[in-house]
């Protein structure tokens, strides 16, 4: 019996489970029914599939730093909605609206970004849909 086609087959099934497993709905995590909004510092941005992660350095209403995790949408759709890896440094601030998690940890699905440069961007939030497009003047 030739053991390497059925290693290959083997490895392309673990490797084609893993994105699977990464992924979740955003039912099952966020509660659309609890909006955020946070204003903070990026101490990090992790820029790959299937959703991005923006991490902040917030301050609460007692000036204590919290850290908080907020989950983007795919970089693909996020490149379509005017936004890139580089958009976002360590040390820039941020705003983001979003919702919050259901397990009550500082995490939030994003549904806007309000860039450095004053722009205010779609995160590709699975929760809904982007904001509406202001009318052309």
């Amino acid at each position: 019996m030739n053991i390497k086609p059925l290693t290959i087959v083997a490895g392309l099934a673990v490797a084609m489970a893993q994105p699977a497993s990464a992924h979740h709905s955003f039912a099952a995590e966020f509660d659309a029914n609890k909006p955020v909004t946070l204003t903070g510092t990026v101490t990090k941005l992790e820029w790959m599939n299937p959703h991005i992660w923006v991490y902040l350095d917030v301050k609460d209403e007692q000036g204590a730093l919290q850290h908080w995790q907020c989950e983007g949408g795919p970089p693909n759709t996020l490149t379509r909605n005017g936004w890139g890896q580089n958009s976002l440094k360590y040390g820039d601030q941020v705003t983001i609206d979003g919702a919050l998690a259901k397990d009550g940890s500082k995490t939030c699905n994003a549904r806007v970004v309000k860039l450095p440069d004053g722009r205010s961007v779609f995160a590709g939030s699975a929760g809904g849909d982007a904001p509406p497009t202001p009318p052309k003047k």
